[in-house]
C-alpha cells in the first residue's frame, strides 16, 4: 500500500496506521468496536490516527464479567468462539436499528469484536484471543463474517496487546479491500507484525461475500504459508481449533500419505489403540467413576507429503481428507518434519498422553542421525524433547523386501553406537512392537495402491476399506474408474 499523506502524531511511516487511516477516511464504511479482555487495543488505533469520526459509531470495552453478561448473556467462557458470536450478534443488531434509517443507503456497516487473555501478571496462563468481523461488502448486501483464534507469542503483557491491536486493523483493512481474494485477505493479517508474535490457528469465512469458499481449504492455507504449523480436522472434514479440541485428551497420531488411506493403516491404528487402551492412563484424564479420558485417533498428514507430488494439489488435499473422513478418522494437516517437534506441538495443547503409530521402517529411519545435525544434543535432544512429554512409539512390522524375513520393533537393528539408546527405549516401554500375524502379514504403500487405481487394476478394492473404495469410486478419485 502506498504511503498515504496524514497529519496526526502517527504518520505514514507506520502500516498498521496507514490502514487505520484509510478506513476512516472511506464515508461508505461505519462501525462499532466490541473488545473485551486486553482494552481497546484495535479501537486505539482508529482514534489514534484521525479521522475516527467517520469510522467509529460505538467503541465499547465490557470488562467486568457482570457487565460482559448483562450485555452479551451468560457464558461458561469468556474467551470463546461463543462470546464472539455473541458480541456481533448484539452489536449489529443494535448498530442497524439505531442507524440503518440515517445512513443504511450509503454505508457498508460493519461491527469488529474481540475477547482476549493476554498474559496476566502472575504468568502461566494461556495467550489467546478470538477475534471476529461482520460486515457488509456492500451498501444494502446481507452481512458476511470473518472469525478467528489467535495464539500470542510474545513475552509482556504489553506486546500482546500492541500485536492484538495490529492484527484487528488489519483485519477489519483486509475485509473491506481483499474479501474478493479470500487468501490475500489471509496473507495480509500479519503484515507489520510477523509469524513470531501471533498464530492464526483457525480462521473461518461465511456469507455471501464469501460463496463458495470452502474453509478447509483456507484451514490448509494458513499452514502453507506458514501462520499455524498444523490444522485439525473432525471426523466429518469441519476444521476444529486443535487447543480446543483435543485438550486434556490421549491421542493416536499415525503419520503417512493416505493417498488413499488404506487398510494396512486402518489395522496399525486398530492395533495401537487396543496397546494404548491397556496403559495406565494420566489421573488427570480420569473420570471420579475411574473411566479412562477419551482417545482421540489423529492420521497426520504432513505438508512434505502433500507436496510429494510436486505442489500441494487442493484437490488431492480435499481427496485425502475425503477418505481419512469416510474412515472415521481425524486429521492433522502439519508443517511439522521432526517427531519430537509434533510431540511438542501436542505438549503445547496440553494433550495429556500421546501415542505415535509407525513401522518399522519410519522407526529406523528416526535412527537416522543426519535429521538431527541442527541441534546442539543431536539425536539425544531430539529424543530427550520426544519422550519427555508422555509419548510413546507403536511400532507395526514389516516384511524385508530382499529375503521376506519379519522385522519387528523387538528385533531391529540399528548403527552399533546406537544400539544402547535403543534397548534404552525399549526397556522403558518407549517403543511398544504391535502385535501382528507374522504369517499374514502384507506391506503394501498407499503409492502402490494408487497406482493399481490409475491403472485400472480392480485389486485396489481389497487393499482398502468398503467405505474408502466406494467414495473412490462415486467421486473418481486419483483417477479411480466408477463403475457404468
Amino acid at each position: 500500500m502506498p504511503p498515504l499523506a496524514m497529519s496526526g502524531p502517527m504518520q505514514a511511516v507506520d502500516p498498521t496506521a496507514q490502514r487505520a487511516f484509510a478506513i476512516n477516511i472511506d464515508d461508505s464504511v461505519y462501525g462499532n468496536f466490541a473488545e473485551i479482555g486486553a482494552g481497546q487495543e484495535v479501537a486505539r488505533w482508529f482514534f489514534a490516527v484521525g479521522g475516527a469520526a467517520g469510522t467509529v459509531a460505538k467503541s465499547i470495552s465490557a470488562y467486568d464479567m457482570t457487565v460482559s453478561d448483562a450485555i452479551y448473556g451468560k457464558t461458561q467462557r469468556y474467551v470463546s468462539r461463543e462470546r464472539i458470536e455473541q458480541m456481533l450478534d448484539h452489536e449489529y443488531d443494535l448498530l442497524r436499528e439505531r442507524l440503518d434509517s440515517v445512513r443504511g443507503d450509503r454505508t457498508r456497516f460493519f461491527v469488529f469484536a474481540d475477547t482476549a487473555a493476554a498474559r496476566s501478571f502472575k504468568g502461566g496462563n494461556e495467550c489467546h484471543a478470538w477475534m471476529g468481523l461482520r460486515f457488509q461488502h456492500a451498501v444494502r448486501s446481507p452481512t458476511s463474517d470473518i472469525l478467528l483464534h489467535v495464539r500470542m507469542l510474545d513475552a509482556t503483557n504489553a506486546l500482546q496487546q500492541e500485536a492484538v491491536g495490529r492484527l484487528g486493523v488489519n483485519l477489519t483493512y483486509a475485509a473491506f479491500h481483499h474479501w474478493q481474494n479470500p487468501r490475500a485477505l489471509i496473507e495480509s493479517l500479519l503484515d507489520a507484525i510477523g509469524r513470531e508474535r501471533l498464530e492464526i490457528d483457525w480462521i473461518h469465512m461465511r456469507g455471501p461475500a464469501f460463496v463458495g469458499i470452502d474453509n478447509r481449504l483456507l484451514s490448509l492455507h494458513l499452514v502453507r504459508i506458514g501462520f499455524t504449523p498444523a490444522l485439525l480436522f473432525d471426523v466429518d472434514g469441519t476444521p476444529l481449533l486443535a487447543s480446543e479440541s483435543i485438550r486434556k485428551t490421549r491421542v493416536l497420531v499415525e503419520r503417512g500419505r493416505f493417498a488413499p488411506v488404506t487398510k494396512l493403516n486402518l489395522e496399525m491404528m486398530d492395533r495401537a489403540r487396543a496397546c494404548f487402551e491397556a496403559e495406565p492412563a494420566p489421573q488427570s484424564t480420569v473420570t471420579p467413576t475411574g473411566k479412562k479420558g477419551e482417545i482421540r485417533e489423529i492420521m497426520e498428514i504432513t505438508m512434505n507429503n502433500l507436496r510429494d507430488r510436486g505442489t500441494a494439489e487442493d484437490a488431492d488435499f480435499l481427496a485425502r481428507v475425503d477418505l481419512l473422513s469416510a474412515a472415521g478418522k481425524m486429521v492433522l494437516v502439519t508443517d511439522i518434519g521432526a517427531f519430537h517437534t509434533l510431540g511438542e506441538y501436542l505438549a503445547d495443547r496440553h494433550v495429556e498422553q500421546t501415542g505415535l503409530v509407525l513401522g518399522v521402517p519410519l522407526l529406523r529411519e528416526l535412527f537416522n542421525e543426519s535429521h538431527y545435525q541442527h541441534l546442539d544434543g543431536g539425536i539425544l535432544e531430539a529424543f530427550g524433547r520426544l519422550f519427555t512429554h508422555r509419548v510413546r512409539l507403536y511400532v507395526h512390522p514389516t516384511r524385508d523386501m530382499l529375503d521376506g524375513r519379519v522385522i519387528t520393533a523387538d528385533t531391529l537393528t540399528v548403527a552399533p553406537h546406537l544400539t544402547h539408546l535403543l534397548e534404552h527405549l525399549r526397556v522403558n516401554g518407549l517403543i511398544c512392537g504391535l502385535p501382528c500375524d507374522e504369517s499374514a502379514l502384507r506391506t503394501y504403500s498407499s503409492e502402490e495402491v494408487r497406482s493399481r487405481i490409475c491403472s485400472g487394476d480392480p485389486s485396489w478394492k481389497d487393499l482398502v476399506a468398503p467405505e474408502v473404495a466406494a467414495h473412490i469410486e462415486k467421486y473418481g478419485y486419483f483417477g479411480a474408474r466408477c463403475p457404468t
